[in-house]
């Protein structure tokens, strides 16, 4: 019983290090005066690291290690990490010797840089071995007797409004907190009181985790076979993590040079994230409506689905961008990034929106696609691939900007991307990512008319009979979670 709420504990540090990580664009152009691409190409990198580190600690989970291990390292890693982060903040090495206590550039010595990138990869161990474990082990730990499992359902409700207490609060809150110190030293001593709750189960008699080490077969000639196939549907998902890796770097850019006034109250940019948790809520359930029907495409055309908003995503951003810098030129800001635009942030939620309908159509029918698709043996690898394969969307983001602005910058036309973003056209990348998701979504057609559909109405006519009315299914369990963080 107990053992649920103490791992449920660690949820904490996902929900509590994605709000504080939301701001790190900010942190990054306002403390250590990045261009705003800068700081981006490090976001992204970060990001699409730790979303291609799960597919490595699955194989070690399976293989060697096991999920209590591999919890054990990542609420470690997590918290060392965001304790690092909140180190190399330049006030909390300041001592006699050192008195440059300003969130300021000069006050970023070359040791705060080592304690932030070193925070940083530990926090993508942290997050990777989170998303690998916790639900898995959180499934261990039920007992198959009735009485049990009836207590455990009853302790999931209160849990679970925790976690989302958490989160309202972390939105509210948080951002009101102004040193960055704090911002980071906050969810610092959260993650590791979290992992020290997730520790105390280790040696309590009374609740004491219940673990062991799995051994997923070899796959056979047939199912390698299977994988192949699918390689070229995985290559079309990279463009999709291209558009959703703007998300909490070039919206949130925006976000922070526009008007976040609702009557006298300035509105953190933590708002927008939570705006986006709930979309992806809603489109969460309108995509199981959509996938619960017994079609043999369903999920396919819910990948197809997913590409059609991330072109809308795409358009929208570079109809706002465009007309943020018509506002700004009108009222003669485009020098002055700290002065108050007359546009309103409420603006971008069009954008979010949409995001969050890429995000959660792309994760849901993926997750569907494999449970009908992909062999039994390796169904939780190919989930963790694409999300992989997404992260490596996240980078190649960064290798597009490059590109772009090299070509925008032939002869002696202006660079698209410079030092400040009201001198830049992002709006106009937003328009090479628009032309290129919809030729993404060309491929994907062209691919997956081609794909040869196995047949599992069989296979799923079992699972139906297993399953217990009410409980929900593996596609409903994959895709609950946005990729922002």
């Amino acid at each position: 019983m107990k053992s649920f709420v103490r791992i449920s504990a660690l949820l904490w540090a996902d929900v509590l290090v994605a709000y504080a990580f939301f701001a790190m664009q900010k942190y990054l152009t306002d403390v250590w005066k990045l261009s705003f691409t800068h700081a981006a190409g490090i976001l992204n990198i970060w990001g699409g690291i730790h979303m291609i580190l799960p597919v490595f600690f699955l194989l070690l989970v399976d293989q060697f290690l096991g999920n209590f291990i591999m919890l054990v390292i990542s609420s470690i890693a997590y918290s060392a990490g965001i304790g690092l982060i909140a180190m190399s903040t330049p006030p909390v090495l300041a001592n006699s010797t050192n008195t440059c206590k300003q969130y300021k550039p000069r006050c970023i010595g070359q040791t705060q840089k080592v304690l932030f990138y070193t925070g940083m990869a530990l926090v993508a161990v942290g997050m990777a071995g989170n998303l690998v474990s916790v639900k898995p082990f959180l499934r261990e730990q039920q007992d198959e007797s009735d009485d049990k499992a009836e207590t455990i359902n009853c302790l999931k409700l209160p849990a679970f409004t925790l976690v989302v207490l958490v989160a309202v609060i972390g939105a509210f809150a948080l951002p009101y907190v102004k040193p960055w110190s704090l911002r980071f030293g906050i969810p610092a001593i959260c993650t590791a009181f979290a992992a020290l709750l997730f520790f105390t189960g280790c040696c309590c008699c009374c609740c004491g985790y219940r673990y062991n080490i799995k051994v997923d077969s070899v796959a056979e000639a047939e199912e390698a076979t299977i994988v192949v196939r699918m390689i070229p549907i995985w290559i079309t998902f990279i463009v999709c993590g291209i558009v959703s890796s703007i998300g909490n770097t070039y919206f949130i850019e925006q976000a922070n040079h526009m008007n976040r006034k609702l009557g006298n109250w300035k509105v953190p940019l933590q708002i927008l994230l939570l705006f986006y948790k709930v979309a992806c809520i809603s489109f969460s359930t309108l995509a199981d409506r959509f996938l619960r029907r017994a079609q043999k495409y369903a999920p396919a055309v819910g990948i197809a689905i997913a590409m059609i908003l991330s072109i809308l995503c795409c358009i929208t951003a570079a109809i706002i961008e465009k007309w943020r810098l018509n506002v700004i030129k009108s009222q003669g800001l485009l020098d002055k990034p700290e002065a108050d635009v007359r546009m309103s942030v409420y603006w971008l939620l069009f954008q979010f929106f949409l995001l969050a309908g890429l995000d959660t159509f792309f994760q849901k029918s993926v997750a569907a696609f494999y449970k009908d698709q992909a062999p039994e043996s390796m169904r939780n690898y190919l989930s963790f691939f694409t999300k992989g394969v997404h992260g490596l969307g996240f980078i190649c983001g960064v290798l597009s900007v490059y590109v772009v602005g090299k070509f925008s910058g032939r002869g002696e036309r202006t660079n698209w991307f410079q030092y400040k973003l009201n001198r830049s056209r992002l709006d106009r990348y937003y328009w090479v990512l628009a032309a290129l998701s919809s030729v993404n979504l060309v491929v994907f057609v062209i691919v997956a008319s081609c794909y040869r559909y196995q047949n599992r109405e069989a296979q799923g006519a079992e699972e139906v009979e297993r399953e217990r009315p009410g409980q929900p299914t593996n596609a409903s369990d994959e895709g609950t979670s946005c990729y922002f963080f």
